[in-house]
């Protein structure tokens, strides 16, 4: 008798937390374990178990996962609003270096491979598109709270894999927060006149093409840092244009700014985007185009709506 892979998704109610979910729940040779702070938010139930979690409750993370001893965690949960964790650095902590803290000691303790979500906000920005070999220097507290994550992950846990990603969009039912994408599309749908930055420049990720990372990580117990991207490096301007483009929207609303001039409370960097050549060569990644993620966004909205 074959006994399926058993995988723990942290964070399941998040956008990529979701697309594992719509991914595993197709695979009989895993069983999944979905966790998330409160209720399940994933719409169609069945053909896997929830267990809501705090991952900031040390006793909580021990316990479902020593009662399950999954054979991989993946962990999508962080608190990744960078201008909030500028402003709430103790929840900031809590979530993206404490819980994974405890992650770690957990997952040593059943054996369990870690495959941790990262990202390019460790970077200082001052060029791109960058290896897996970049020196970090983080400019926002976010960024320098994943960089902390990152190296509790390294020193500390038995089998492990990081998966460093940039701008994730993507659509679900039950959206918490919006993305780049979404919030282009809608902000011009309605007419409003947006500012747009023109000097930060990207590599933007489809929520699929992250979720087949962590999947293509999980299945090959991958060990080491990777990065998993979109293809196509473009402004933060160009990506907004393609959205217009691509629903017919009006560019006249779109104003050039810098990043100066948008007063956040973090810093983010001026140029990352990843070189993804690692991720495909090993782990056989294969990531959608910027185009053909919006068709698939699109194809969501449709069937959602």
């Amino acid at each position: 008798m074959f006994d399926p892979m058993k995988i723990l998704v942290t964070g399941s109610n998040g956008l990529l937390g979701q697309k594992l979910t719509d991914a595993y729940k197709k695979r009989n040779d895993i069983q999944l374990i979905a966790t998330a702070r409160g209720n399940d938010r994933y719409p169609d139930k069945g053909n896997y178990v929830y267990e809501s979690l705090d991952i900031t409750n040390y006793k909580e993370v021990e316990s479902i996962i020593s009662k399950h001893k999954p054979d991989v965690v993946i962990n999508t949960a962080a608190m990744t609003n960078v201008d909030v964790c500028e402003t709430d650095q103790t929840g900031c902590d809590a979530l993206n270096v404490d819980a994974v803290k405890y992650l770690v000691a957990s997952c040593n303790k059943v054996g369990a491979h870690f495959v941790h979500i990262s990202t390019d906000f460790i970077f200082d920005g001052t060029r791109g598109p960058l290896d897996e070999n970049e020196k970090p220097n983080p400019l926002s507290y976010y960024g320098q709270s994943k960089l902390v994550g990152e190296r509790m992950v390294m020193e500390n846990c038995a089998s492990w894999a990081i998966l460093r990603t940039v701008l994730v969009y993507g659509v679900v039912s039950d959206m918490s927060r919006s993305n780049i994408v979404l919030w282009a599309k809608n902000s011009l749908e309605q007419g409003k006149q947006i500012n747009v930055v023109d000097d930060q420049f990207r590599t933007p990720t489809l929520a699929e093409d992250l979720a087949q990372g962590c999947m293509l990580a999980a299945d090959k117990k991958a060990k080491g840092i990777y990065n998993i991207s979109g293809n196509d490096f473009m402004s933060v301007y160009e990506l907004v244009e393609h959205v217009a483009d691509f629903w017919k929207l009006d560019k006249t609303l779109m104003n050039h700014a810098k990043s100066e001039d948008i007063k956040q409370p973090a810093k983010r960097p001026p140029i990352t985007g990843f070189i993804i050549d690692k991720a495909k060569n090993e782990l056989g990644y294969k990531p959608h185009s910027f185009l053909e993620g919006l068709e698939i966004v699109n194809q969501q909205l449709t069937t959602n709506n």
